[in-house]
């Protein structure tokens, strides 16, 4: 376990075990003590492990009712409906309350990496892993295992999904200096132990994302009724009658 958090290995267990049919799409799974006794771990660990679960879809938590198995299909159905707005409004929810933890909790060895990230974004060789390393650094710092593993989960869906990495394609090659002047705000938010700060940093960048994602999307509209337009136009086009 030296190299890896105890609750992961449950975390690992458990999925294998709903894969294999054992506990199926619907079902309720052991209490939590008998969850602890089977795999030989304490009652909070087990907890861990279900934040864990929930946060990738497999179980969902109903309170007063216990832990239900999810219908994978369901869930599969959900992850290819999120869309780039979706996505960046979660995000900017979830990391902005992390932002504002981590200005309160961040040590002096934690800020330290995190202008070096800030530095690292300034290259373009290096500036999207940068960018990822610098909210993982953020995340790490709140101290908080629900919000950290939040806000990989939703990292994870900005790098898989295709439509999602094709929407933020045509808006990250735009607005480095942009990008790079917000998350130097956030920063120094942070170094100040300014919560509330670091908060409206964080939106203010998850903002001009966003509408930097509209204008995006109503450009290629455009240029979809422009292409439609034309082809259209050729089509019912009489020119060529009087030639």
């Amino acid at each position: 376990m030296k190299s890896r958090r105890r609750f992961w290995t449950v975390v690992d267990k458990l999925e294998s075990l709903i894969e294999q049919g054992e506990y199926a799409a619907g079902s309720r799974l052991p209490a939590e003590r008998e969850l602890a006794e089977a795999f030989d771990v304490s009652r909070p660990t087990i907890r861990e492990a279900i934040i864990a679960l929930e946060v990738r879809g497999k179980v969902e938590v109903k309170t007063g009712s216990g832990v239900f198995v999810t219908d994978a299909d369901e869930s599969d159905k959900l992850l290819k409906e999120i869309s780039a707005f979706e996505l960046t409004q979660a995000r900017a929810l979830v990391e902005a309350e992390a932002a504002a933890l981590a200005a309160a909790t961040i040590s002096e060895e934690e800020l330290n990496r995190l202008a070096q990230a800030l530095e690292d974004m300034k290259v373009m060789e290096t500036a999207e892993e940068a960018d990822m390393r610098f909210h993982e650094i953020i995340s790490k710092a709140t101290r908080n295992s629900a919000l950290l593993l939040s806000v990989r989960n939703l990292w994870e869906l900005r790098r898989t999904r295709p439509q999602i990495i094709a929407a933020y394609q045509d808006v990250c090659s735009q607005g480095i200096e942009q990008r790079l002047k917000e998350h130097t705000a956030i920063y120094e938010a942070i170094a100040k132990r300014d919560s509330s700060a670091a908060r409206k940093a964080m939106h203010d960048h998850f903002n001009r994302l966003i509408n930097a994602l509209f204008d995006a999307s109503e450009k290629k509209a455009l240029e979809e009724i422009r292409r439609k337009t034309s082809e259209t136009r050729g089509l019912y086009s009489i020119s060529h009658l009087s030639q």
